[in-house]
Formats: C-alpha cells, sequence, structure tokens
C-alpha cells in the first residue's frame, strides 16, 4: 500500500483534472474488476463481487483529486496570473515549485522582494494577486507557447520518508484513500462492494453526489485523509487528531453527523483487533461523507481517516503507521455487515 501510494502522490489530479490520476487507478484495478464505469463528472466506479451478496448496497468513496491551482492569466513579460483549486494557505505556497499542465511545465511561486517591502505589507499575509508564477521566460508570446489559460498546476511532487517512518508528498489527502482502496479490490471480498474513485471533492463534493446518485448505496465508508494539528504551542484540545495515534474514525465533522451505530461498531472492531485508532477533539473539516449521506433516501455513512500535517499545502505529512491498517479495518466491518 504504501508503495501505491507514492505513486499516486507522483501524480497530477487537480480538481476537475484527474486524469491522470484515473488511469493509473483503472490499469490497477482493471484484472481484479467485474465492472467498469467512468461516468459525465469522471469518477472512476468499480463494482466487484464478494463471496456473497450480503442484501444490501455497500459504497466506498475516496476522492482523486487534489488541492491546486488553475492559471487566469499571463503578463506581457510572461509572469502567470493564478487563482487556488480547493482551499490553499496563501502563506505556505511562496517560493514553491508547482507543475503546469499535460506538459508539466516547470515554476515557481514568486513574489516581491522582500529589499521591497514596506513595513505594512512585511506584517501582512501576500494576498493571491500579489503572487505569480515564473516560468523561466521573457514574454507572453514564450509563455503561450507553453501555458494555455485554464491549464491546472499542482504543486512539487517530491516525496520523502524521513525520521521514524513519517512520509511527505502532496495530496496524500486522499490518494492514501485512493491506496487503500485499491488495496481492497485486490483482495478477496467477503461481499459485493462499489467503489468511487471521485472527483472535485476538494471543490464542493461534486463527484460524490453523481457517484452516490448512480450508486444509491445502503451503507457508506469514506477512506480519508484528515486534518492534524499536533504542532508546538496548539493546545490538547484544539490539536483535533495526532499523528502516530491511528486510523481516525470520527462522530462528526462540519459536513456530517456520522451512523452512531457504525461508529460504535468500527471502534469496537478496532479494539478487539489490536488496530490503533483515535477520534477528534474537535468538529473540523469536511469529506464526500456530507454529499452521500444525503442522498436519496438517506445512506448509513462511516468514515476511516488517516491523519496528516500541512493538510492542502505542498507538504503534506503522515506517519505510515498510521494508515496501513486502513483497508484491514474495513475488511473486518465489511465481515460483520456480511453477517
Amino acid at each position: 500500500m504504501l508503495d501505491t501510494l507514492k505513486t499516486l502522490c507522483y501524480l497530477s489530479g487537480a480538481s476537475g483534472y484527474e486524469d491522470e490520476v484515473r488511469d493509473y487507478i483503472l490499469e490497477r484495478v482493471m484484472p481484479y474488476a467485474d465492472g467498469i464505469v467512468t461516468d459525465t463528472m469522471g469518477n472512476l466506479i468499480i463494482s466487484k463481487k464478494g463471496k456473497t451478496n450480503c442484501g444490501r448496497k455497500i459504497l466506498f468513496s475516496a476522492h482523486m483529486d487534489e488541492v491546486g491551482l488553475i492559471i487566469t492569466g499571463i503578463d506581457d513579460d510572461g509572469f502567470l496570473r493564478f487563482d487556488f483549486i480547493g482551499g490553499v494557505d496563501r502563506r505556505v505556497v511562496i517560493g514553491k515549485r508547482v507543475y503546469i499542465g499535460k506538459d508539466r511545465v516547470h515554476g515557481v511561486i514568486g513574489i516581491k522582494a522582500y529589499h521591497h517591502v514596506d513595513k505594512e505589507e512585511e506584517k501582512s499575509v501576500p494576498k493571491r494577486d500579489e503572487l505569480y508564477i515564473d516560468i523561466g521566460v521573457k514574454s507572453k508570446e514564450e509563455a503561450k507557447e507553453l501555458i494555455a489559460l485554464g491549464d491546472a498546476a499542482v504543486f512539487d511532487d517530491s516525496v520523502l520518508e524521513f525520521g521514524e517512518g513519517f512520509l511527505k508528498a502532496k495530496a496524500i489527502d486522499d490518494r492514501v484513500g485512493c491506496a487503500a482502496m485499491i488495496k481492497l479490490i485486490e483482495s478477496e471480498l467477503p461481499c459485493d462492494c462499489t467503489f468511487a474513485f471521485t472527483v472535485q471533492e476538494e471543490v464542493g463534493t461534486r463527484g460524490a453526489r453523481i457517484a452516490a446518485a448512480r450508486v444509491n448505496p445502503d451503507v457508506a465508508i469514506i477512506l480519508e485523509g484528515t486534518t492534524a494539528a499536533d504542532l508546538p504551542e496548539v493546545p490538547q484540545s484544539k490539536r483535533i487528531c495526532a499523528l502516530g495515534e491511528g486510523l481516525v474514525i470520527p462522530f462528526m465533522d462540519k459536513g456530517t453527523v456520522y451512523s452512531r451505530g457504525l461508529y460504535k461498531t468500527v471502534t469496537k472492531l478496532a479494539d478487539k483487533n489490536g488496530i490503533q485508532w483515535q477520534t477528534k477533539t474537535m468538529i473540523a473539516g469536511g469529506t464526500d461523507a456530507q454529499a452521500i449521506q444525503r442522498s436519496g433516501n438517506g445512506v448509513d455513512t462511516i468514515a476511516i481517516s488517516a491523519p496528516m500535517r500541512n493538510i492542502h499545502s505542498p507538504a503534506c505529512i503522515a506517519k505510515i503507521s498510521d494508515f496501513v491498517d486502513m483497508p484491514r479495518l474495513a475488511l473486518l466491518l465489511l465481515e460483520v455487515l456480511t453477517d
């Protein structure tokens, strides 16, 4: 699963531009799938038969997209103007490398040099329109040969294992869920399942709405990444969750109140089988669960998440031991749902 996650994090897949991620996943799961659909939104929906049909439609969901940038203008001197795709903190992007478009044109996010900053500017977070992307050309004409308006950009794709079992990469949210679902599809399942690799979660859970309408599930299991604030000077009550303390099983976030029954079932399964887990200490974040839970006549919904620092940034950080048991816990839940 770790090797799969690393590969997925290398791929470019800003919201609305998930083709590269979808193509890789499709190639991986095709030998194991009993049904494959790519819908008009770009969701990849895989059905796989298990040992039995448990009488309920079970849907796993993880989103393929990542936060990024979209090119909105080209200056006369060849610098690119952009806006963000999804929620990105302006403080963390200055000086970062990006790759733009299908040809992966290299660029660097720049800003006025410190030597030219006045006292008021020094104290403030730069506005988005004060930032630009430098792609190393001299004119608009040269830039247009490489870039078109509407091209998407993603952050530098370098992946690093460091410290005692930590992983740094962009897009761990939610390639970790995608990696877990690939692992499940490649496994023998106790019951029939459908897997939705969704698009455009970062801009409003748009793909999940369409996937849920197509599948019309009875039970949904969302595999995700979630924000951890276990950082210096953050009080314990505001850390939400922490790296090194296992999978995160939330009872509520800003978009969903999760099924109490499934929450109790999953946490008991984790305890019984020696799987380390934690829950959130603050109501924060949101996932595709909010769209899926409210679809059709309502869906019994639970999430199993991996905690990560610096989410929605060029340098997400996760601990490998926190997410390796995600597929295992999901399979244990399937066995209960099959009984």
